[in-house]
């Protein structure tokens, strides 16, 4: 019964404080533009329960921009192993969703899920900050 209640409460308590992470994975950081204005008062997502957070040990939400690149794989991957579980990425862009207008260039590996696991895809090129907003909404109610 105490276990239940304990399960519960973490729960809630996941689902109404995310610490979100943002890295970009390279590209034209449009999307990146998007997600800093997302986090502005303008849109302020903190009522939501969204926080933005600078160290992989803190957050519960990697959000990646752009495609992944040779150099920067073993970078993401780093990152992702640092997130404590449970974890969840989102995927912000076409970019980040299958390589976008780079796919095909020799330095390009594709998409985020190809390096590693995606929950959300949000798509656009660039994304507007109320489908980011949106998509995280979604993302909330999923965990």
């Amino acid at each position: 019964m105490i276990s239940k209640n304990i399960d519960r409460l973490l729960r809630w308590a996941r689902k109404k404080s995310i610490w979100v992470l943002h890295f970009n994975t390279g590209g034209c950081n449009g999307c990146d533009i998007e997600i800093l204005s997302l986090l502005t008062p303008r849109y302020d997502v903190e009522r939501f329960g969204m926080l933005k957070e600078g160290s992989p040990r803190h957050a519960d939400v990697l959000i990646c921009t752009g495609p992944v690149t040779r150099q920067v794989r073993e970078r993401l991957v780093r990152i992702y192993q640092q997130i404590p579980e449970p974890k969840w990425v989102a995927a912000v862009g076409s970019c980040a969703a299958s390589g976008g207008v780079f796919s095909g260039a020799y330095n390009i590996m594709g998409g985020i899920d190809q390096t590693i696991p995606v929950d959300i895809y949000i798509p656009g090129c660039p994304c507007r900050p109320e489908a980011i907003m949106e998509g995280l909404l979604h993302l909330q109610e999923t965990i």
